[in-house]
């Protein structure tokens, strides 16, 4: 199994200028250090943070700037894929290192560094 991510866990969008923290409230969550996410954690400006600037050719802001990048802000609707069914983070499946995330704006998100920094294989 791939490692899980958690609060802190750091992000990248491919049309973004850097790398983001993730942010993952406490709420019905496991700790390992900090909550451990689940695929609804995928709301913009909550969960994912913007990355400084965008420079998504689909993205009407970058449109109106001719192209030229504009500041980040994501628009991200749809859950983390694929999830972890096999590990449930209050009864839904947890985010780890490999799921993207899509931005509305033609971006993928991806997990550059998970927060957690161990697994034990069972």
């Amino acid at each position: 199994m791939t490692k899980c991510v958690n609060a802190g866990s750091l992000l990248q969008c491919s049309f973004g200028a850097a790398p983001m923290a993730m942010t993952v409230l406490p709420q019905n969550r496991i700790f390992a250090a900090t909550p451990v996410a689940n695929i609804m954690d995928n709301k913009p400006l909550l969960n994912i943070n913007p990355f400084v600037t965008c420079s998504a050719p689909t993205n009407p802001a970058v449109i109106a700037a001719a192209g030229a990048p504009v500041p980040c802000v994501p628009l991200t609707l749809a859950p983390w894929f694929p999830g972890t069914p096999q590990v449930l983070i209050a009864g839904i499946p947890a985010v780890n290192a490999s799921c993207k995330l899509i931005c509305q704006w033609g971006g993928i998100i991806s997990v550059s560094i998970p927060g957690q920094v161990t697994t034990d294989k069972q």
